[in-house]
């Protein structure tokens, strides 16, 4: 198929539908509000239900009935709207059916504002609501990307009766790019054998995240977690760039990770040995490449659009074998390339560091750039 010139957060819309979207509910919230929007004209126009709902608490809700029914269901939102989701979250992974979010990160904490940013790592990939479980986070940064991993979301949540979160930022949903998108998919006919089901069709089936008896609770937890070890696997993906040869290693996700492989490339112009790692999938990490890039390489540098999620994960597969520095840029605010280039320069010239907390020293450059 051709490409096309097509927005981010649209494109996502049309490869969900296209994928096999059977049921979407949401709510308005900027900057994700065009793949709602997409999605109240196309649904109803191929004979699948959408429904705006009076709040995000009541588009999960929703989303959590249809997904009990063993269909292909979906919401999308952004930062504050996902945080008034967790409880539902929380109720859909405790159920063990699968379901997919896109969560389009803005500005924070609180309402922020609708620029683009990756504040939301924590929340996802650590949090999802109480309990333990885990999501499964995909981290796009292309539209390309986005319009593939949204298919893998839904054949992934099923795979595995699992939530399933595409992670990216408001720059990939706002930006316009070139993206083929995948063909339409027949509907199911079948429904799965753990589904809800009347007494019409035989014996009833009810599911529910409630578990009154504490032993009976362990063991459905530890079914939860055997599966995410299953997941952890075989589910990992990342993109590695110049890592071959690499003395440094830059480490960025989403849109941080695609300005951060420009910088890459013009240090490498530059004759400096650095490469990127950039994960795809967030949650399960991709802990054995870069375990194993912690034995070759000299240093490492985090970038991201936040104040350090992402780093803690780094710093715990590095374990203090080798240093590891951090570059972000908060609220909304997207670093330039020059910026990142600036700070592998910095990486490279010296002097080298396991000691303190990255954080504090990136926080005092940063104070002397910003005020």
């Amino acid at each position: 198929m051709a490409k096309e010139l097509i927005k981010g957060n649209t494109a996502v819309a049309e490869a969900a539908l296209r994928a096999g979207l059977e049921a979407y509910f949401g709510y308005p919230i900027t900057p994700q509000t065009e793949l709602l929007e997409h999605l109240s004209a196309r649904m109803p126009e191929i004979g699948r239900p959408f429904v705006q709902a009076e709040s995000e608490l009541g588009a999960i809700n929703m989303v959590y009935g249809a997904a009990c029914t063993g269909k292909r269901v979906m919401t999308s939102s952004s930062s504050p709207g996902v945080s008034l989701m967790m409880e539902g979250l929380s109720y859909i992974a405790g159920t063990e059916v699968p379901a997919v979010l896109v969560d389009v990160v803005r500005g924070g904490p609180g309402l922020g504002n609708i620029a683009p940013a990756q504040g939301d790592y924590n929340q996802i990939v650590h949090g999802g609501g109480h309990g333990d479980y885990h999501m499964l986070v995909l981290a796009p940064a292309s539209v390309q990307e986005a319009v593939d991993l949204t298919v893998l979301a839904f054949d992934l949540a099923e795979k595995y009766r699992h939530l399933v979160a595409v992670l990216m930022d408001g720059s990939i949903g706002q930006m316009m790019e070139p993206a083929e998108l995948p063909p339409m998919q027949p509907m199911k006919t079948d429904i799965p054998d753990w589904a809800v089901r009347g007494t019409d069709g035989g014996e009833k089936r009810v599911l529910t995240s409630i578990n009154l008896d504490p032993p009976a609770q362990e063991v459905m937890n530890l079914r939860l977690m055997k599966r995410w070890q299953e997941i952890e696997k075989n589910e990992v993906r990342y993109k590695g760039y110049y890592l071959d040869d690499a003395e440094y290693v830059v480490v960025g996700f989403g849109t941080a990770g695609r300005i951060s492989l420009s910088a890459v490339r013009a240090a490498r112009e530059k004759g400096i040995k650095v490469g990127l790692l950039r994960p795809i999938t967030l949650a399960p990490f991709p802990n054995d490449i870069l375990d194993e890039l912690s034995e070759k390489a000299k240093a490492f540098l985090v970038v991201e659009m936040n104040s350090g999620q992402m780093l803690e994960d780094v710093r715990l597969v590095v374990r203090g074998r080798k240093p590891v520095e951090f570059f972000g840029r908060m609220g909304g605010v997207v670093p330039y390339p020059d910026e990142v280039l600036t700070e592998i320069k910095r990486l490279v010239d010296g002097p080298l560091t396991t000691e303190g907390h990255p954080r504090d020293r990136w926080l005092a450059r940063l104070s002397e750039t910003i005020g």
